[in-house]
């Protein structure tokens, strides 16, 4: 079992309110994952949960246990973090095994445990090496043995990629996302990466400024943001916004089109403009456009390697199937 449910959390420092009223339901088996940019109280969620910050007023029910007051001990949650937090001095199952033996558990079952969460991780050829004999990939998977080998209700993820290096992070994005199928446990997962949450969660939890702005799959939040805000943050690159005239003819204050629906052709379309910087990844292409008159920098998607260069004009299509519409509050107009 791993339901977690936040009933009217809130979470103030001083006089300053941090995380204003706040619901929540976290499904047992499921992975979320906390989103949203620097200092919008995702890490400060997650330590309430794992009960390393007292809430101010609310309930944190565990499996339908009140452990608003429980010490962390008590939750049955296993917390990773950003940094390792490995005993250099330890080997690879001394590390593991560190937990329970604080917990006094008996060997047998130590070693039990330990060579079980080496195998799923792939540990077992390094179990008797110093974390500083390992690369920052396999010391992380160190510090989630340790968290498994407690068998906890849930896992607590605390951006635990962020120290590694961009092809790392894609490794073990997958690596925490075939874990998840295996153990079938409750994941929350912090992290200011949208690439991250569109790819690992099952749900994802968008927060700014300690509100919750939308909850959803990864893919109801790319086709049906709730508001400005999400429609901006979720989607890499980021929607193209325009308002004036060109939002007008759409009976929205705003409208948005994603760069992957805003089509290159040879000649005519709706809007041309001229072209910035272009990034050529081979399969695709992404163009920053200037002198559009729509407002700012607009960036497209154009599939493969598209010969347009700085300073060319470009022709611009966008699939109005594809607009989305806000109002003057930036909700969303359906």
């Amino acid at each position: 079992m791993g339901q977690i449910q936040l009933k009217q959390v809130t979470k103030s420092f001083g006089e300053t309110q941090v995380i204003p009223p706040l619901d929540l339901t976290i499904h047992d088996g499921e992975f979320t994952v906390f989103v949203g940019p620097s200092g919008c109280g995702k890490s400060t969620l997650l330590r309430l949960i794992a009960g390393l910050e007292d809430i101010t007023t609310g309930h944190i029910e565990i499996d339908g246990t009140d452990a608003t007051d429980l010490v962390p001990a008590k939750r049955g949650l296993a917390m990773v973090f950003q940094s390792y937090a490995l005993y250099p001095h330890m080997s690879v199952r001394k590390n593991i095994a560190f937990p329970l033996r604080m917990a006094k558990m008996e060997q047998a079952e130590i070693d039990q445990r330990v060579n079980a969460a080496a195998e799923v991780l792939n540990l077992a050829d390094y179990i008797d090496r110093r974390p500083g004999q390992l690369s920052g990939g396999q010391r992380q998977r160190v510090a989630i043995g340790r968290a498994i080998v407690r068998e906890p209700s849930a896992f607590l993820f605390d951006e635990p990629l962020s120290n590694l290096d961009a092809a790392l992070r894609v490794g073990m994005r997958m690596e925490i996302s075939e874990l998840h199928k295996k153990l079938e446990t409750t994941m929350i997962y912090v992290t200011h990466d949208q690439v991250e949450a569109m790819t690992m969660a099952d749900k994802i939890v968008v927060l700014q400024a300690g509100v919750i702005e939308q909850v959803g799959s990864p893919l109801e939040l790319y086709r049906t943001p709730r508001n400005k805000f999400v429609a901006g943050f979720i989607g890499s690159p980021k929607m193209n916004f325009i308002e004036g005239e060109e939002a007008a003819k759409h009976n929205a204050h705003t409208i948005g089109f994603r760069p992957e629906h805003i089509d290159v052709v040879e000649s005519g379309g709706m809007w041309q403009g001229t072209v910035g910087v272009a990034e050529h990844l081979g399969s695709d292409t992404f163009f920053h456009i200037h002198n559009t008159g729509l407002g700012e920098t607009m960036t497209v998607r154009a599939i493969g390697d598209v010969s347009l260069k700085h300073g060319d004009t470009i022709h611009l299509s966008p699939r109005v199937e594809e607009v989305h519409k806000f109002n003057a509050e930036g909700l969303r107009i359906e």
